[in-house]
C-alpha cells in the first residue's frame, strides 16, 4: 500500500510538471517568438558551453508592467519531462526575471512589449537535451503564460545525412526520405544497445509530424545506419504567404483593408485547392513567419496587430467529406485546435478563419484531418496543398543518448540538410 502511494504521488508530480510544447496559456499573450540571436529566420538550437544566445519576445494586451519570470524544463527526445531536478541541468538561479519591456507606440492598439536574451550568464542550462522554456508571473510556476521549445546540443558523435528517394514506389513522387548514418568513433560515449540511441527527424522543425526511430537498421561496431521509410516524409508543396508588413498599403495577396482606429481587419485573397496544379518553385519560409516592419518603425513595439481573415475554397464549393480543415504553420504553432481550424460557411461554400497576427510576413498552409482521428502529427496536405517530390524542404537530424541507468535523454547529435538535392 505504501509503495502504491509512493508510485501515485510521483506520477502526479510528473503530470504537473508536464506542459504542452510551444503552447500559449494565457489569452492576453501573442506575437510569442524565440530564435538565435539577431537571425530572425531561425530555429533556436544553441551548443552546451558554446556562448549562443536567444532572443525571446512576446506582447502582452494585458496592460500595465508586470513581473514576468522565466525558466527551463530539461525534457525527453518525446518531450515528456526528465526525471531530473531543476538543479541537476541549470547552473544559477532556477528562474530568471524579464526586465526589458516597453509600450506600444504609433498603433492603435495596446500592448507592452517584453524580450530577453537567454540563457541569462545567471542561468544557464548544463546539460544537453530538449528544453521547454516557461515564462510565468510573479514567480510563481502555476501563473504559467507560455512554453517554447529549444535545442541544446553537445556534439558527441558524427552524423552524416542525405536524401534519397523513398523504397515505396508508389510514394516516389510525392515523398522524401532522409538517410541517416551515426558514428560512435572517437566518442565519449558507451553505447550498450543500439537502442541507447534514439534518431528524431525534422521536417522544417515541425514537431507534430517528427519520425522518431528507436532501433537502427543496420549497426555493426560503432556505426548506426537508419535507411528504410521510417523516416520517409509527405512532400507537401511550397508554402503560401500573405505580407503583413504593411497596414497602409496592400500586397499583392491582400483583398482588402479595414482601419476603423479601433481595429484592422485584413482580408486575404482567396484560396484554392492546389493539389491538381503544376508544381512551381518559389522562395519561401518554410512554414515560419517573421515579424517585419516595412512602416518605417520598428518592428517590435511599433507593429500594428490586424484580424486576418483567411477564405480556402474547396472545389465545386462543397466541404470536405469526414474531413476538417486547419490553418497551418508557425502562425498557429502546428496545432490543429479551434483557434485554427477553418469552418465551413454554407451559404458561400468557403472554408473561413480569423488570427489575430502582428504586423511581418506569414507563411502557411491548409491541411486536412479525418475528423474521426484525433492522433497528434495525423495531419495531410494531399486534398488541400497536393504533395510533389521536388519540393524545398530542410531536414534536421537529431540524435539522442541515453545512458544505462540514465534518468534523461542527451542531445548528442545535430544535422541539417536540404531536400533540393532531389531537384
Amino acid at each position: 500500500m505504501k509503495n502504491a502511494l509512493s508510485l501515485f504521488l510521483l506520477f502526479s508530480a510528473l503530470s504537473a510538471q508536464a506542459q504542452l510544447p510551444d503552447h500559449v496559456y494565457n489569452e492576453d499573450i501573442h506575437g510569442v517568438k524565440l530564435f538565435k540571436y539577431g537571425d530572425i529566420y531561425s530555429y533556436p538550437v544553441i551548443k552546451l558551453n558554446g556562448g549562443d544566445q536567444l532572443e525571446l519576445h512576446f506582447d502582452d494586451m494585458g496592460g500595465g508592467v508586470k513581473n514576468y519570470y522565466y525558466s527551463y524544463q530539461l525534457c525527453n527526445a518525446d518531450w515528456t519531462p526528465s526525471l531530473l531536478q531543476s538543479f541537476d541541468y541549470i547552473r544559477g538561479f532556477q528562474s530568471t526575471r524579464i526586465t526589458t519591456y516597453r509600450n506600444s507606440s504609433l498603433v492603435n492598439t495596446r500592448y507592452m512589449h517584453y524580450q530577453a536574451v537567454i540563457p541569462d550568464r545567471s542561468s544557464t542550462p548544463i546539460r544537453s537535451g530538449n528544453y521547454l522554456l516557461k515564462v510565468f508571473l510573479n514567480n510563481d510556476t502555476s501563473q504559467l503564460l507560455f512554453t517554447k521549445r529549444f535545442l541544446v546540443v553537445e556534439s558527441k558523435v558524427a552524423v552524416a545525412a542525405q536524401m534519397l528517394s523513398p523504397f515505396n514506389v508508389q510514394l516516389t513522387r510525392t515523398d522524401q526520405r532522409v538517410h541517416v548514418a551515426v558514428s560512435t568513433v572517437n566518442s565519449q560515449i558507451n553505447v550498450m544497445s543500439p537502442q541507447d540511441l534514439k534518431l528524431v527527424v525534422l521536417q522544417n522543425n515541425i514537431w507534430p509530424s517528427a519520425a522518431i526511430v528507436n532501433r537502427p537498421t543496420i549497426y555493426r561496431g560503432n556505426y548506426y545506419e537508419y535507411n528504410d521509410d521510417a523516416t520517409t516524409f509527405p512532400a507537401g508543396r511550397e508554402w503560401r504567404w500573405v505580407d503583413l508588413r504593411s497596414v497602409r498599403l496592400m500586397s499583392d495577396r491582400v483583398q482588402k483593408i479595414i482601419d476603423t482606429s479601433k481595429q484592422v481587419d485584413v482580408y486575404v485573397k482567396p484560396d484554392g485547392e492546389r493539389r491538381g496544379q503544376i508544381y512551381v518553385y518559389y522562395r519561401d519560409l518554410n512554414g515560419v513567419y517573421t515579424i517585419e516592419n516595412s512602416d518605417g518603425n520598428n518592428p517590435f513595439w511599433q507593429s500594428e496587430y490586424s484580424y486576418v481573415h483567411f477564405t480556402f475554397v474547396p472545389p465545386a464549393r462543397q466541404a470536405y467529406p469526414g474531413k476538417d480543415i486547419y490553418l497551418f504553420g508557425e502562425l498557429t504553432n502546428y496545432a490543429m485546435d479551434d483557434a485554427s481550424r477553418m469552418v465551413f460557411n454554407q451559404d458561400k461554400g468557403v472554408y473561413e478563419g480569423t488570427l489575430f497576427l502582428k504586423q511581418g510576413y506569414y507563411n502557411y498552409s491548409y491541411v486536412s484531418v479525418d475528423a474521426k482521428d484525433k492522433t497528434p502529427g495525423r495531419f495531410s496536405f494531399a486534398s488541400t496543398e497536393g504533395d510533389f517530390n521536388t519540393t524545398e524542404n530542410n531536414y534536421t537530424v537529431l540524435v539522442y543518448y541515453r545512458a544505462f541507468g540514465a534518468r534523461a535523454d542527451e542531445l548528442i547529435g545535430f544535422a541539417q540538410l536540404n531536400s533540393i538535392v532531389l531537384r
